[in-house]
């Protein structure tokens, strides 16, 4: 018997694959980040905005690649000195009136972060949300909703994006939470030593 016969087969890419797939990825969040609403977006800056130098407190809720970008947007809130909490951690407190729920889903349909809205809304939190879908069951929760229009990750035959399973929405989320970051910033007097401080030492 072969013993190469059940061998995973050799996959690899030369310069040219690589050049056209950065090409690729580069212009399809530049396309869809630019098809974002910009008012939606001011008013999701808004909302947490007013936490800043507040008691209120900002979570962050969602699930796969989304959730990390999220966990990302916390770090840097946390830097413009926010009250911040990612939803699941060990030591995040109940969330209740007063409170601000950052969420995110490509679908809108994503079960646990539908559920944390739910009970972010029944607690008395606000809650904003970015999702691709306008018509789905976190948008209706959001008292500030972003749509970036970008495929949903079950979309495989989607000619929004050739990328796979939501990573345009992810990219692009990415790309909005670092936005809204940057204008909160701008509109703050710290400087970006002072930011620094903040910054993790217990790493």
């Amino acid at each position: 018997m072969d013993p190469t016969a059940d061998a995973t087969p050799t996959v690899s890419s030369n310069a040219d694959d690589i050049v056209r797939n950065l090409s690729l990825v580069r212009d399809e969040i530049a396309a869809t980040a630019a098809q974002i609403d910009e008012q939606e977006m001011a008013a999701l800056a808004g909302h947490l905005a007013g936490h800043l130098g507040q008691t209120g407190r900002v979570f962050v809720a969602g699930a796969g690649r989304s959730g990390l970008v999220l966990r990302m947007a916390a770090m840097r809130l946390m830097h413009l000195g926010l009250n911040v909490h990612v939803a699941g951690d060990t030591t995040t407190p109940a969330i209740t009136s007063g409170d601000l729920l950052l969420v995110a889903s490509g679908s809108g349909t994503t079960s646990g972060v539908v559920k944390a809205a739910e009970t972010a809304a029944k607690a008395g939190a606000r809650i904003a949300a970015f999702t691709t879908n306008r018509e789905s069951p976190l948008a209706a929760l959001a008292d500030a909703l972003v749509i970036i229009p970008a495929a949903q990750k079950t979309d495989h035959g989607s000619s929004v994006s050739r990328q796979y399973s939501g990573s345009l929405f992810e990219q692009v989320l990415f790309l909005a939470t670092e936005a809204v970051f940057q204008s909160l910033w701008d509109n703050t007097d710290e400087q970006a030593e002072q930011l620094w401080l903040r910054h993790a030492n217990l790493e």
